[in-house]
């Protein structure tokens, strides 16, 4: 589970660990959700894009690179999404091959000649560290870019751990921790089960509000897509390639429109309905993944794999993370505490 839901989970869930170990970064995240959510998932995944264009309506269909042959609206046929930049025609594997790993760091670099600047693991809490200090320093005073540049540490982490880059979750489903044939499952329970059933998520409107949070200049920063600046910038001097910061701020509104196009069609999918018995029941392509089980069997080898824990290792983990970042950067701990006065405590100073 590595899409918009689970990583949006993994960001919520991981908030909550911030809070209770009283990490100053958690008062940021919360004042400025909607970036904080945003940076977890389009902070990172450049290639949401459409796959293809649906001839019958014209309607952009599929996800980046990945292969689409026929509409999953109609059935029909499809031609291929081009992205228009600077009178050419770009297609996704393209954009997806050329800034995946700037933005992941630690994995999906494509590029041969890229190879060299992935970020070993070694570094990558002072990378962090110095990004987070930038969005203060250069990209601040205000705290939306911070927010948003610890929802892209979640989303970094997130896929290192699920992809087995890092080492920390344990997760057995049906053949393995991340295959196609396990992601119905755990989006589904997480969408269902967990964030709607047990921490009260209302999805369409995190969703809304994450798509329509504005581009943050900082993720072309982090991307190294930008004139080179900053502690970032001195401390990691290569890589830095200005001439595509042009495209990158297309890519990124091309990330938002897509998904304000995708929420409504996640949310039809992955909402389950009841059947004439009573009984859950999900959509049938979804099924069809899993190899024909049914949503109560979904239940069932999500509690088997012990899903939920997973999920908890998950927010420790990112938790950790924010805090070896805020060990690094001094900006981080000298935060405002978000331990500010109650009410009660106000109306007990002030109503005499």
């Amino acid at each position: 589970m590595s899409g918009i839901i689970g990583h949006t989970t993994y960001a919520l869930l991981a908030l909550k660990a911030a809070k209770a170990r009283k990490l100053p970064v958690a008062g940021v995240i919360e004042r400025h959700l909607s970036s904080y959510l945003a940076g977890a998932y389009l902070g990172c995944d450049v290639q949401t894009m459409p796959a293809a264009i649906c001839t019958d309506t014209g309607q952009g269909v599929g996800h980046g690179p990945s292969p689409i042959e026929k509409s999953p609206l109609t059935g029909g046929e499809v031609r291929p999404f081009h992205l228009k930049f600077d009178n050419e025609e770009i297609a996704p594997r393209e954009i997806f091959e050329t800034f995946y790993g700037r933005a992941h760091l630690i994995l999906g670099w494509k590029k041969e000649e890229d190879a060299a600047l992935k970020i070993p693991l070694s570094s990558l809490f002072d990378y962090a560290a110095d990004v987070a200090g930038d969005s203060i320093e250069i990209f601040g005073p205000g705290e939306r870019p911070l927010a948003y540049t610890m929802g892209w540490l979640t989303h970094v982490a997130g896929d290192g751990l699920i992809k087995s880059v890092l080492d920390g979750i344990n997760l057995q489903l049906l053949d393995g921790k991340y295959t196609a044939k396990n992601r119905p499952i755990q989006d589904l329970i997480s969408y269902n089960d967990i964030g709607i059933g047990e921490m009260g998520l209302n999805w369409p409107a995190l969703l809304d509000d994450l798509a329509t949070s504005p581009v943050e200049p900082v993720q072309l920063h982090y991307m190294r897509c930008a004139s080179r600046q900053g502690k970032l910038g001195a401390h990691f001097e290569e890589g830095w390639k200005p001439e595509h910061e042009s495209l990158v701020r297309v890519v990124l509104a091309e990330n938002r429109r897509y998904q304000r196009v995708r929420n409504p069609r996640l949310i039809k999918q992955l909402s389950v309905k009841t059947d004439a018995t009573g009984g859950l029941m999900c959509d049938p392509e979804l099924s069809k993944i899993t190899g024909g089980m049914t949503y109560p069997e979904m239940q069932e080898a999500a509690e088997r794999a012990n899903f939920r824990h997973a999920l908890w290792q998950m927010g420790e983990i990112i938790a950790d993370f924010f805090e070896r970042v805020t060990n690094r950067e001094e900006k981080l701990q000298a935060l405002p505490s978000s331990d500010s006065p109650s009410w009660e405590e106000l109306t007990k100073r002030w109503a005499r």
